[in-house]
């Protein structure tokens, strides 16, 4: 089964939008962006939670130890990285926390070899930033050992086809669920219950 990832969650309906659509994890997003959330904010979201969702924090080049405390706190159950973090910053960061580590990378910048130098635990392909733009899906590199999840510019549109065609471990979304730059319940649920119908 494909995994699903919402992200960019901010408000209390948020939640209970995805705890009656129950992906396998969720995204608050602590990097600057629209979507931002503050510590105290994202406590409040995950006390509210499905204990069954994980909870993955977001990050731009942070500092290690205020993500580490994210983790010990039990805000986040695991981190997603989507800036010039190297293996020294993620060897570091492992020796703070044991959550599990998301690398974000641009599709078409590295061939699998040179991905799986990279020692996350899963990856993130898309086409940058999350700029919620499809790419060429034929950059994603064949053969990743690593689960991967796919992101940028999915929707109910090409989802089912996405899926079919390049097995990720999981799918990740936030703009294609959103109506008017915020969560909707009825994109959250249709886009769930597509991915849970697909035959891979």
């Amino acid at each position: 089964m494909t995994a699903i990832k919402i992200c960019g969650l901010r408000r209390e309906c948020d939640i209970d939008f995805v705890n009656e659509a129950m992906p396998e994890y969720i995204g608050f997003v602590f990097a600057k962006s629209k979507r931002q959330v503050d510590a105290r904010v994202a406590k409040k979201l995950k006390d509210r939670l499905h204990p069954d969702i994980k909870a993955v924090g977001v990050f731009v080049d942070e500092e290690a130890e205020r993500i580490a405390d994210l983790c010990k706190r039990g805000i986040i159950d695991m981190i997603q990285l989507h800036g010039k973090e190297d293996e020294n910053y993620i060897g570091r960061l492992r020796t703070m926390t044991e959550a599990p580590i998301i690398k974000a990378v641009r599709a078409g910048q590295m061939t699998a070899q040179e991905l799986h130098g990279i020692s996350a635990d899963y990856y993130l392909i898309d086409s940058g930033k999350g700029s919620g733009k499809t790419f060429d899906w034929s950059q994603v590199p064949e053969e990743i050992r690593v689960p991967w999840f796919l992101a940028g510019g999915l929707s109910t549109e090409n989802i089912e086809e996405a899926i079919r065609k390049l097995h990720p471990y999981g799918v990740d979304f936030s703009s294609s669920v959103e109506v008017d730059g915020y969560k909707d319940r009825d994109k959250i649920l249709e886009i769930v219950r597509r991915i849970r119908n697909v035959k891979r």
